[in-house]
């Protein structure tokens, strides 16, 4: 394998993908924004009753979360899996796809021939490394006390977001794998983690700095711009937090619907809500992407250099319970 082709240069081939997953966002922005708001200007004039157009948002709440969760299943797949494929032929071979969109399309349509079998496949990725990420998250629970809390929950962000690319990471071998079963591909692909972790975590260093620089940065832009936004609809803003003191009226007093039914801090509630939904979905689009080249290409190089034997694959018994019942499933790949 050479190395002509730089992280920058992976990342500016993906970009296709980027504008794509923008573009849902974007739709999945304004499906949630219109069903809640829809639902609460409904039932503000439909139902009298106190209390009714918060219930209302949160009905329209919920359908947007199912519609956003219908259209994600059936096509964000082929984008984020996509992107994977081609960052992984560009690492392999060292240069990219003439046209990485209908590349990375093609080899997910091909490696996977149905929705089904990639759900199924990344659902044991998931299940494989969320089990080492749960065991360590327990780690700081079982501290004890408010402080234990403390530490787990630290531990568990920290740990799901590591989680997460090694989840990335695994697919990205299955596709190098092309050759065998998607689960024993799989299965490698732990193992690569458990014989290299040490390494592999160090490299992912970078994900956590680049993450709360993002956050601080494009996440305190749009707090701004959505505070901006909340003052000319001051008044819509007093009714839902009348709404909400009414709703709580007759439960125990705490800080929280203290908080919410002030306008004042309700608008704040509701710039950063917004702020990190537009956040998340920036931070997803463009910079996990450029941060992954770098983590899977290490992850790669790793596997290509000393491939799991299967004999190996002992080693996920003693991580992941889970990983028997996997093996009983699929043992016709095996």
């Amino acid at each position: 394998m050479g190395t002509n082709l730089s992280n920058k240069d992976i990342y500016k081939g993906i970009f296709t993908f980027s504008v794509r997953r923008l573009i849902f966002g974007i739709i999945c922005i304004v499906i949630l924004g219109g069903l809640s708001t829809l639902g609460f200007l409904i039932a503000n004039k439909l139902i009298e009753m106190n209390g009714a157009g918060l219930l209302g948002l949160g009905a329209g709440v919920v359908v947007a979360i199912i519609v956003i969760l219908i259209l994600s299943h059936f096509f964000m797949y082929v984008i984020e899996a996509g992107s994977i494929a081609v960052i992984t032929e560009a690492v392999v071979t060292d240069k990219l796809p003439e046209n990485p969109w209908e590349y990375g399309k093609s080899v997910v349509k091909s490696r996977f021939t149905t929705i089904a079998a990639y759900y199924a496949v990344t659902s044991v990725i998931k299940g494989l490394f969320h089990e080492l990420g749960n065991a360590i998250t327990n780690l700081g629970k079982n501290v004890g006390g408010d402080a234990g809390q403390t530490v787990g929950s630290v531990i568990s962000t920290i740990i799901n977001t590591v989680v997460a690319y090694l989840c990335d990471c695994c697919l990205g071998w299955v596709f190098y794998r092309k050759e065998i079963g998607a689960f024993k591909a799989t299965c490698e692909g732990a193992v690569i983690f458990f014989k290299n972790g040490k390494t592999l975590l160090k490299n992912m260093g970078r994900i956590f700095g680049i993450a709360i620089l993002s956050f601080l940065v494009i996440g305190g832009a749009f707090f701004g711009i959505f505070y901006a936004i909340t003052i000319p609809f001051k008044d819509s803003v007093a009714i839902l937090a009348d709404e909400i003191m009414e709703l709580a009226k007759d439960q125990e007093p705490n800080n929280v619907i203290e908080f919410l039914s002030k306008p004042e801090t309700l608008a704040i509630a509701i710039a950063a809500v917004a702020a990190i939904i537009v956040w998340t979905v920036i931070h997803d689009t463009f910079v996990k992407p450029f941060t992954l080249v770098g983590v899977l290409r290490n992850y790669i190089n790793a596997g290509i250099e000393n491939i799991p034997a299967e004999t190996e694959f002992d080693i996920l018994e003693k991580h992941s319970k889970k990983f028997t019942k996997y093996k009983k499933k699929y043992a016709n790949e095996m």
